[in-house]
């Protein structure tokens, strides 16, 4: 959502980031649509100042005896006028917010304009990846000796599902620990424990609708399932006057994520890269908009820390206009290496939202006492998915045996430092 009175001072500024992001202009509609609403609102006003002076001129002619049939005409047509300029207002602040809560978050004046990912900066690679005397596979290959059934869950659901077996399973909440453990121990995130189904009203407040109410699984019963732990934990403080003094708060969560991959056909239906179920940490900052820059910085290198410690090589991306997020007004992702795949693929988005899910939340905090409240600033990433580093655990430790040799890092939460193909 948007500030209407920075829309009204910033418009151009407004069409400029739509343009960015390969959208039509929108500000002058908006702008129709709120000088209506306030003229409708003057008019009530109006209105209602004469059925106040009306009524207490009908009250004065009434208890001295006077004529008061012209009066009462009055009053009741004015009842009419603001009955009708209620229900104007009421469709009109209707369109208002849903035209504006269809609209995408304003890009940060750094991030790259371009039309898609191959217009994204890349900012550094950290680590070499490996050389190996055997040609890679692909993890679906590799974890086909392992445990990594998908024929089995095809049967028990269908595509785009795993079923992990024995060690896999094992090592998926071995990976899973590690990252809570590294996120709550060293880097300050408090760990939660969230739902699983949440309402329509958090969805909105976290930007998944209206826009993607295709990638989400409904209930029958009014309810979704997460497709992020973002969700759940930004709002958290949805509605809340937030003590300045207590931000910025950090939250992390490890949850199943379910996502009917609407806009992804086709796309990455071998192996575990995209799935309509995957496990993630996820990552959560409230902070205040002096803090949420530097917040950015920190939680991206908290993402990171992951692969450092696991020795898989990365690689970070400034993301362009076209490949950024909607609730996002800049974005970093974090791509691992993948040498069964030949490539870098994604692992970690770190997105700062500003004031824009707050807004959409009303979700507030209060600089010092007594001072009026301000929108706080949400942001939002991977720390990682739990999956895709499963992933690229696979390919990168593979060896030509068909084991595959664990990161150091991993060896005290699994208690081995290998998987070994099963017989």
């Amino acid at each position: 959502m948007f500030d209407l009175k920075w829309l009204r001072d910033n418009a151009d500024a407004f069409d400029d980031s739509l343009r960015k992001r390969g959208a039509a202009p929108a500000a002058s509609g908006l702008l129709a649509l709120d000088a209506e609403r306030r003229r409708i609102e003057t008019e009530l006003q109006e209105f209602q100042s004469s059925r106040n002076r009306l009524s207490r001129e009908f009250g004065q002619a009434k208890a001295k005896g006077q004529p008061f049939d012209q009066l009462q005409a009055e009053l009741a047509e004015l009842k009419d006028k603001v009955r009708a300029g209620e229900e104007r207002l009421a469709v009109v602040q209707a369109e208002l917010d849903a035209s504006l809560g269809s609209y995408p978050n304003i890009l940060q004046a750094d991030v790259p304009e371009g039309p898609d990912e191959s217009a994204n900066v890349e900012l550094r690679r950290v680590g070499t990846p490996r050389t190996f005397d055997f040609t890679p596979v692909p993890h679906d290959e590799v974890g086909a000796r392992l445990g990594m059934d998908f024929a089995t869950a095809a049967k028990i659901s269908g595509a785009r599902f795993v079923l992990l077996r024995g060690q896999m399973a094992r090592l998926e909440r071995a990976i899973a620990a590690f990252m809570l453990d590294l996120q709550t121990v060293e880097h300050s995130y408090a760990e939660m424990a969230p739902p699983l189904l949440v309402n329509d009203k958090a969805l909105f407040g976290t930007n998944q609708l209206p826009k993607f109410a295709e990638d989400l699984f409904h209930t029958t019963t009014g309810y979704a399932l997460i497709p992020t732990a973002e969700v759940p934990l930004t709002n958290t403080v949805a509605g809340e006057i937030l003590d300045g003094r207590d931000l910025p708060l950090r939250m992390t969560a490890h949850t199943p994520c379910f996502r009917s991959e609407a806009g992804s056909a086709g796309r990455d239906t071998k192996g575990m890269i995209r799935q309509h179920q995957f496990n993630k940490v996820e990552l959560v900052s409230v902070t205040t908009p002096e803090q949420s820059e530097a917040e950015h910085l920190r939680m991206t290198a908290c993402a990171e820390e992951v692969l450092k410690r696991l020795g898989l090589p990365y690689r970070v991306m400034l993301l362009c206009s076209g490949d950024t997020g909607f609730g996002a007004t800049k974005t970093y992702d974090i791509e691992v290496w993948l040498p069964g795949q030949g490539l870098y693929r994604e692992i970690s988005s770190c997105s700062n939202c500003q004031d824009f899910q707050a807004r959409r939340m009303n979700a507030r905090y209060r600089p010092a006492p007594g001072e009026k409240p301000r929108f706080v600033h949400t942001l939002n990433g991977s720390g990682l998915a739990v999956g895709r580093t499963l992933v690229a655990i696979l390919e990168n430790g593979q060896e030509a045996d068909g084991s595959v040799t664990l990161p150091a890092a991993l060896r005290p939460y699994f208690g081995q430092d290998r998987l070994l193909p099963v017989a």
